[in-house]
């Protein structure tokens, strides 16, 4: 909305225009029917976004099967084509491979942003189709690249992942992902306020927060996009010593370009054109001396050389 405003401004528009324009806006995309939608006999039985009846909704244990998936956006080629993958509840899933390879488009079908073409996708083995969206999304946490917060404290922003939850849960939440410390140096601690969109913190600060607060939902399933590119090297050492605590018993997808991220990862999945090209621990995928040996030897190098030029610099 803000860049709608400023680009009016720079073209003229009076405010009554303005005004007019916004409205506009805001009644069409009131207006926009959603692409996914559950079915009449899902909502009559585990209700909608607005009236759920959770009294119905089972456990969600963490099991994920793709099925004969094919997926393509609307007016695009196929970027999964007879997708198949099973993954064992707790178990963490890291997903490598060059841009555009369609690391993001499995995990976004995952949770169900989109939906297959062809196939079915089954969240302990029942298509997710069969249960509502807000069942499984209530049971998601996704930690972006680009860490989002709202204007207000820490402590509203680790909370807006669950509104009923206490100091003392929020706090534990803080203190899971190792950023209790920053924020007791903080003038307020947990209730200095961030700024508007978290402008008075660190990219690393703001990063930990979102952890926290997606830790604070207590997700089944757990995704981590990125998370730690836009950081320097101690902060995503303090994130890794989180994951490795936050993610046990939760079934964890990690999207990453830092190879030394996914090392302790249960099953290492190389991704390209749509297709899984190599898939095992670490260990094993630098033994088959194939793709993913070349990518991490590779990064490795480029890594060391950055370090030896950083220390001739200074």
């Amino acid at each position: 909305v803000s860049a709608m405003w400023e680009l009016m401004l720079e073209k003229g528009f009076t405010r009554e225009q303005m005004n007019a324009k916004l409205r506009e806006r805001v009644l069409t995309l009131l207006e926009t029917k959603p692409d996914i939608v559950d079915s009449p006999e899902v909502e009559a039985k585990f209700g909608d976004n607005f009236h759920p009846k959770k009294e119905n909704w089972p456990a969600l244990q963490g099991d994920v099967e793709f099925c004969h998936v094919d997926f393509q956006y609307k007016e695009g080629e196929k970027v999964l084509s007879d997708f198949n993958l099973k993954i064992n509840a707790g178990e963490t899933i890291a997903l490598v491979g060059p841009t555009g390879a369609g690391k993001s488009t499995v995990v976004n079908l995952i949770c169900r942003f989109y939906e297959p073409t062809a196939g079915e996708i089954k969240i302990d083995g029942v298509n997710y189709k069969e249960r509502s969206q807000l069942w499984l999304q209530s049971n998601l946490g996704y930690v972006l690249q680009e860490p989002r917060l709202f204007s207000g404290t820490i402590r509203d922003n680790i909370r807006y992942a669950r509104l009923d939850a206490s100091d003392e849960e929020i706090e534990n939440a803080a203190r899971m992902v190792n950023a209790e410390p920053f924020i007791l140096k903080m003038e307020k601690g947990y209730d200095t306020d961030v700024g508007e969109g978290g402008s008075r913190l660190s990219t690393g600060e703001k990063q930990l927060i979102s952890f926290a607060r997606a830790i604070l939902a207590d997700p089944r399933i757990f995704v981590l996009d990125e998370a730690t590119s836009s950081v320097d090297t101690q902060t995503e050492q303090i994130i890794q010593h989180a994951i490795s605590k936050v993610l046990t018993g939760r079934t964890s997808f990690i999207i990453a370009h830092r190879l030394s991220t996914v090392r302790t990862a249960d099953r290492i999945l190389v991704i390209d054109d749509g297709k899984i090209k190599e898939m095992g621990t670490h260990s094993e995928l630098l033994r088959k001396k194939g793709v993913y040996y070349n990518l991490y030897t590779n990064q490795f190098q480029e890594e060391q050389a950055m370090e030896i030029l950083g220390k001739a610099e200074a």
